[in-house]
């Protein structure tokens, strides 16, 4: 019967989780164990960690903590924390330090290569050859400091998209665009189109280059659009489109061709003229044909083949619009503003349709599992629509269509969609047809449980089980990177529950072992799995026996497992079954029997169960039958050659060899033979040593010599007659232990030199020398070096190639044999040191400090550089001093704390793996004083003008300025000082930063900057204007109504949002319907007429203010309606006026004072008038007692009584009446005296 499957239990009942944390920051991981006293080790990268300067230990009961102090990159790894035997793995992930929004540059070093520097005052240059159009590194940054989200869209492909570019025509611009494919099942494919239709796969050629490429260790697909040589006409819209089965992305993107330079004798105003007819020079609308004929002809970079009997606008005009983007582009027309306003005159009123006055969009999308509704509207609103799906009628069935008619709207709803809804839709009315195209989108599938690493017995049965968030999700299952499939011996079984996916593996052997990773759409999670040998146990060891002759022997033993098979030993031979000896196998007992014993069957035997270490040991003793008689009596006495402790007398055995002293001994009766180590008895407990004595000789046997069984043996013999002792000097000698801190000293383009100390133990033998060996990192093949011992410790290795990661390791050898090998140094790379750096220079200089740049070196290698080091001396000394600790990654560097007056000599070396190299040195020594520069400031050219902005936007005003030393600067708010409640500012050594998160109205006014050294100054000033919606318009009012037309005034609104009023929009609406249609839009006056309404209804209008952020969010509404009369049948009713018999409550006879005995039923009465009949409430101290129990309230005919049932002492206060209608309230008030009752006793 198998046995169950154990169920892993992790020793861990909190576990850590990964974290994500940013440089320069600390990150504690917490676990907590099951057992308080369970040892915890943690590892990183599956190497063991100990508390140092960086790394704390902690350990609190069951409580485990691990804390990194100073995150750096290189702590983003995989960390493990380990107790028992379980094992729980998490990441640690590290990101860049985000930047201060506002923060200025830091002073003095320019930034490294591939930053750009923004320079306010020339214009923006054209990408220059071969630039690339890549997305800024200088965005703003998002809002309360954080770093903007870059992570991927959840359905997006794109981690890099295309930017729009700018180029000047006859130079090379590049479009890049960069796809993660890790998350993919199937390469990416990328096409270019421009505009909306032209495939630029077709078009590659001489000024069109289209390239691809991908990088292995980051799993990112780069696809880049080379446009060589620009022409004039290249310049429109471009998309980059990438799909990848089921999942697709796009992004638009903008080229701009510049004009190389201006034609010389070129009368630009003569180009514009007015197409007028009636002879003005200041009527009709500019023509700007004569320009653009202009530019066709005197400037050939844009030439075009353009037969000169075409009319491109006689082509223009009969082709649809769909087409106008393409034929543009074929004849060369970059103005397709002017070209679309001529167009309007000249080409005829595009026909309408008449079934529908809104049609569907050419496509929609939709997530899977939601819902989406289709609209249209139509010109009929009784007119019939049918739905198509790909060409079929979709009829009603359950929730999953909802067919909606309201008005002249019709839709569609589509509930829970699924892939299958993906499709061609189409809408009929009558012999009209609109389509679209619906796309459903998969979500990503996430992991919601990750697998869990485990450890398991050989043999047992292993499950690993992960949730994924969606149901019938498809996964894949890796182990060490490659996939698993259902191979013939159905090893691996995949099981699918809902959401959860199973990974069985039925009987687990060593080749399990390894990391598992189970893929989706959306994620992935790894485990690792360990599988151990089973410990075998014995039930029942095997026992000594004594057999007479001709008995039965009979050795039994009993394991745990029932397929371990083993063999029997005797003396150390093995036992081959016979006539008289049987060895049998059933389930866990092993049994040897021995029939017909006889004297040479004494010995020991021995079982050894195949593939484990271990035995079981018995001994057999012959039972003889002697007849005893009195010996003689001799003295026992040891007859040895190598006694003593001297070399000579030494005996030499190799570590793993059989010892045998064979010592030969005499005296009678036959003495007694004990042998001792360091004055401790040798006995045969541990199975390895045996003890024999014999007639005339004692053996004494180790099998397996270890380095321990070395030393002083001594043999003492005894019987009646005395005792003899002797001792044997052993030695045993083995292979030397393998050498130790292998380590690489240095590299070099083709060799390296690699180091190493001598073995910790030589084995009892002299090393000789070593043996070396390396293999590429990648490689299992390692490959010797030397084949003669080498008797040095250093040792150098040539003929490797450059830029190959290799590993060392190094075997000690002495006369017994070949140690086993050392760990493996650390992967090195040869490589030379790179060339000197280039185009050292002096950037700035001050008092104190001098800023440095140079270039990087011509020839770097095939390693990376590790960095520069700077070092400078005084002039007339030979001692370089490292300007920095360390070495720096940059470019530039600035020195500081230098001494004012000093001569200095400068020098930068380039570091990498090799080493530094040759210098580059300035050409003579720097004086360090620093040279004045007056104030200036560089206002852009953007700021010169009124700068405005929209309520809530975010002000960045970076404004550069030079000055030496660093000038004060100064910014103030219509002439007060700045206040940094809504205001921040940063200021560096060449510019300041205004910045206001959230604009608001009060913000808006004149911002004065100055900067000031000493006496000397230069000012700017800025003028912010921050605009909103305006206010709705007021006083809408109907002035007058005749025909079908309606005059109306209304006045313009209070608040103008800041900016002037552009316009109104007036709408009208039928009060029937309520529904709004536009009247006039943009309307500049503040009175109009609403012409054309229809005889019968009744309107009612609505205006809104337009200025230059939008429409005001409120109307003003008329408060009247106009009603259009139906003329010649109005009817004219004789006008009356109607009497009010409306009437304020009036009391027509007030309540009475009343004095009354407690116990006796009372009521208050009054009457009252009033139309219409007034509310009564009834008051008690002014407080409501309508729903009072003890009280009643009666009204009959305008009699208002209260009855107060058996009142007693408490009842007693002021009463009040209220009547309350719409034209009015009256009161009316009393006072209630309640008088205890007389006993009888006090009337007698």
């Amino acid at each position: 019967m198998p046995e169950p499957v154990k169920k892993t239990v992790s020793a861990f009942t909190k576990k850590p989780k990964t974290q994500e944390a940013v440089e320069g920051s600390v990150v504690v991981f917490e676990a907590e164990t099951e057992k308080p006293d369970a040892k915890v080790k943690w590892q990183c990268n599956a190497k063991d960690l100990a508390s140092d300067d960086r790394h704390i230990i902690t350990a609190d009961g069951n409580k485990h903590s691990l804390t990194v102090k100073a995150v750096t990159k290189e702590d983003a790894n995989v960390y493990a924390v380990i107790a028992g035997g379980s094992k729980v793995k998490f990441d640690l992930k590290v990101t860049s330090k985000p930047d201060d929004p506002v923060q200025a540059p830091t002073d003095g070093p320019e930034k490294a290569s591939g930053e750009l520097k923004q320079t306010p005052d020339p214009p923006a240059v054209a990408p220059t050859e071969n630039q690339s159009v890549a997305p800024s590194q200088d965005a703003p940054p998002a809002e309360d400091g954080q770093p903007p989200d870059t992570r991927q869209d959840l359905i997006g492909l794109f981690t890099e998209k295309p930017q729009s570019g700018e180029v000047t025509v006859g130079e090379n611009i590049t479009f890049v665009a960069k796809v993660n494919a890790e998350s993919l099942l199937k390469k990416p494919t990328v096409k270019w189109f421009k505009g909306k239709w032209m495939d630029l796969a077709s078009k590659s050629g001489k000024h069109l280059q289209l390239k691809e490429s991908f990088d292995r260790s980051t799993k990112v697909h780069t696809f880049e659009m080379h446009i060589i040589a620009a022409k004039a006409n290249f310049a429109g819209a471009y998309r980059c489109e990438v799909s990848s089965r089921d999942k697709f992305d796009s992004c638009n993107f903008n080229l701009t061709v510049q004009e190389s330079c201006a034609v010389e004798g070129f009368d630009i105003r003569a180009a514009f003229r007015r197409t007028s007819t009636d002879g003005k020079e200041d009527s009709g609308e500019l023509d700007f044909s004569t320009l653009l004929k202009k530019r066709y002809v005197t400037n050939h970079a844009v030439q075009t083949n353009l037969d000169p009997d075409l009319d491109v606008w006689d082509i223009l005009s009969k082709a649809p619009s769909s087409e106008y983007q393409k034929i543009a582009f074929q004849y060369g027309i970059t103005d397709l503003r002017g070209m679309l306003k001529r167009l309007k005159k000249m080409k005829k009123e595009e026909k309408k349709s008449a079934a529908f006055l809104r049609k569907l969009d050419p496509a929609y999308q939709v997530t899977k599992g939601r819902k989406i509704k289709l609209a249209i509207e139509v010109a009929n609103p009784d007119a019939e629509v049918k739905w198509l799906k790909n060409g079929q009628d979709i009829h009603p069935t359950g929730s999953k269509y909802i067919f909606e008619s309201v008005g002249n709207m019709r839709y569609l709803t589509i509930n829970n969609c699924s892939l299958a809804d993906d499709a061609a839709y189409a809408c009929v009315v009558g012999e009209e047809k609109c389509t679209t195209e619906l796309f459903v989108k998969e979500p990503p599938v996430l992991i919601v449980k990750n697998l869990e690493d485990q450890m398991v017995m050989k043999g047992e049965r292993v499950e690993l089980e992960c949730e994924v968030s969606e149901e019938g999700a498809n996964v894949k299952w890796e182990k060490d990177g490659v996939e698993l499939t259902r191979d013939e011996s159905f090893k691996y079984r995949f099981k699918k529950d809902g959401c959860k996916h199973v990974l069985i593996i039925n009987e687990a052997t060593k080749e399990d072992c390894g990391h598992y990773k189970v893929k989706t759409n959306g994620g992935e999670s790894m485990a690792e799995l360990l599988v151990q040998e089973k410990e075998l146990e014995v039930y029942q060891s095997i026992a000594d026996l004594t057999v007479k002759a001709k008995d039965q022997a009979l050795f039994k033993c009993e394991v745990s497992d029932e397929t371990v098979r083993g063999t029997w030993y005797k003396n150390g031979v093995e036992v081959k079954p016979d006539a008289r000896v049987n060895i049998t196998h059933i389930g866990r007992i092993h049994k040897l029997t021995i029939d017909d014993v006889k004297p040479e069957d004494e010995g020991d035997y021995t079982f050894v169960p195949d593939g484990h270490a271990f035995n079981l040991s018995a001994k057999l003793n012959f039972l003889e039958v002697k007849i005893d008689y009195v010996p003689r009596q001799d003295p026992p006495k040891i007859h040895l050659d190598c006694m003593g402790r001297t070399a000579e007398s030494t005996i030499v055995v190799v570590a793993g060899n059989k010892l045998r002293l064979d010592v030969p001994i005499t005296g009678d009766p036959a003495p007694t033979v004990v042998w001792t180590k360091s004055e401790k008895v040798v006995t045969e407990g541990d199975g390895r040593v045996h003890v024999e004595t014999a007639r005339g000789h004692c053996v004494f046997t180790i099998e397996g010599t270890e380095r321990q069984d070395e030393g002083i043996y001594s043999v003492v013999v005894r019987n009646p007659a005395g005792e003899d002792t002797a001792d044997i000097n052993v030695k045993v000698v083995d292979v030397p232990d393998p050498p130790q801190a292998i380590k690489i000293v240095s590299v070099g383009e083709d060799s390296c030199v690699v180091q190493w100390d001598p073995p910790s133990f030589d084995g009892g033998q002299p090393v000789i020398g070593y043996v070396l060996e390396r293999k590429k990192k990648k490689s299992y093949r390692w490959m010797r070096l030397n084949f003669d011992p080498y008797t040095q410790t250093t040792y150098e290795a040539r003929r490797m190639i450059e830029g190959v990661a290799y590993e060392m390791r190094v075997y000690a050898v002495n006369s017994i044999g070949m140690s086993r090998h050392s760990p493996a140094s650390q992967p090195f790379v040869p490589v030379a040191p790179t060339s000197e750096p280039i185009g050292l220079c002096v950037e700035d200089i001050s008092d104190t400090s001098i800023s440095l740049k140079w270039r990087q070196p011509e020839r770097i290698g095939s390693v990376e550089l590790e960095g520069y080091g700077v070092e400078y001396r005084k002039e007339g000394t030979d001692e370089w001093i490292p300007a920095i600790e360390g070495l720096t990654e940059r470019m530039s560097l600035i020195v500081r704390n230098l001494t004012t007056g000093d001569k200095l000599q400068f020098r930068v070396r380039a570091y990498n793996m090799a080493g530094p190299s040759a210098p580059a040195t300035l050409t003579q020594p720097v004086t360090i004083r620093e040279i004045m520069q007056r104030p200036k400031i560089w206002l852009p050219r953007n700021l010169r003008q009124t700068l405005i902005k929209k309520v809530g936007d975010t002000v960045n005003l970076v404004i550069p300025f030079q000055g030496k030393p660093r000038p004060k600067v100064t910014w103030s708010k219509d002439g007060e000082p700045l206040n940094p409640s809504f205001a921040n500012v940063r200021n560096s050594d060449v510019d300041t930063i205004l910045f206001i998160r959230k604009t608001e109205r009060t913000h808006s006014g004149k911002y004065d900057l100055q900067v000031q050294i000493e006496n000397v100054e230069d000012k700017a000033n800025i003028t912010l204007q921050v605009v909103d919606l305006p206010g709705p318009p007021e006083a809408l009012k109907i002035v007058d109504i005749w025909g079908f037309n309606v005059a109306l005034e209304w006045k313009p609104p209070k608040d103008n949002g800041n900016c002037e009023i552009l316009g109104y929009t007036i709408q009208k609406a039928d009060k029937k319907t309520m529904e709004w249609f536009t009247v006039y839009d943009q309307y500049r006056r503040v009175n109009c007429v609403a012409s054309d309404l229809i005889m019968g209804n009744e309107y009612v209008f609505r205006v809104f203010a337009i200025n230059m952020v939008g429409t005001s969010e409120e109307p003003c509404n008329t408060k009247d309606s106009a009603y259009i009369q139906k003329t010649g049948i109005a009817y004219k009713p004789p006008t009356h006026k109607e009497h009010d018999f409306s009437e304020a409550p009036k009391f027509t006879r007030p309540l009475v004072n009343r004095s009354i005995i407690a116990g006796y039923n009372a009521t208050l009465s009054c009457s009252v008038r009033g139309i219409p009949k007034p509310k009564v409430t009834w008051y008690k101290n002014k407080m409501d007692i309508s729903n009072e129990a003890k009280y009643r309230m009666l009204s009959k005919q305008g009699v208002l009584t209260l009855e107060i049932r058996k009142p007693c002492p408490f009842d007693g206060g002021v009463y009040m009446c209220k009547a309350v209608n719409d034209s009015g309230e009256d009161t009316v008030e009393c006072k209630l005296e309640v008088r205890p009752q007389i006993a009888k006793e006090e009337k007698k």
